[in-house]
């Protein structure tokens, strides 16, 4: 839980800060605010295909439905939505360097890939 700044895994570059709760062992993730310097202020999600489609990205609803594994500081089953393409893919979040990073891996298949979100608070 906590705020967590994401970082592109393919520029480096930080472009949002993702507030992650936790609703009765569920984890949901929301932009709570966008970095990118070419961030509009009133964009919108126009590529997500469900009820998210046209919301404002500034508090948009990326990360939905994942639940701590048994055993394991590991949460699993949920999905997490890239906005810039409206995909949604299978979540797996494990904190890392006791907590002050989060690996966060969307996967689709046996393809995904991996960011490292870094804790703001």
């Amino acid at each position: 839980m906590g705020v967590w700044r994401n970082i592109d895994d393919k520029t480096g570059e930080a472009k949002a800060e993702i507030r992650i709760t936790d609703s009765g062992g569920v984890l949901s993730g929301r932009i709570e605010k966008r970095l990118s310097k070419d961030a509009k202020a009133d964009a919108k999600c126009d590529e997500c295909t469900d009820e998210r489609k046209g919301k404002p990205m500034d508090g948009l609803e990326i990360i939905r439905g994942a639940k701590k594994a048994e055993g394991k500081d590991v949460w699993e089953d949920g999905k997490i939505l890239d906005p810039e393409n409206g995909r949604s893919y299978t979540l797996r979040l494990t904190p890392i360097e006791g907590g002050k990073k989060l690996e966060v891996r969307g996967s689709f298949g046996p393809f995904g890939r991996t960011q490292t979100w870094v804790r703001v608070q």
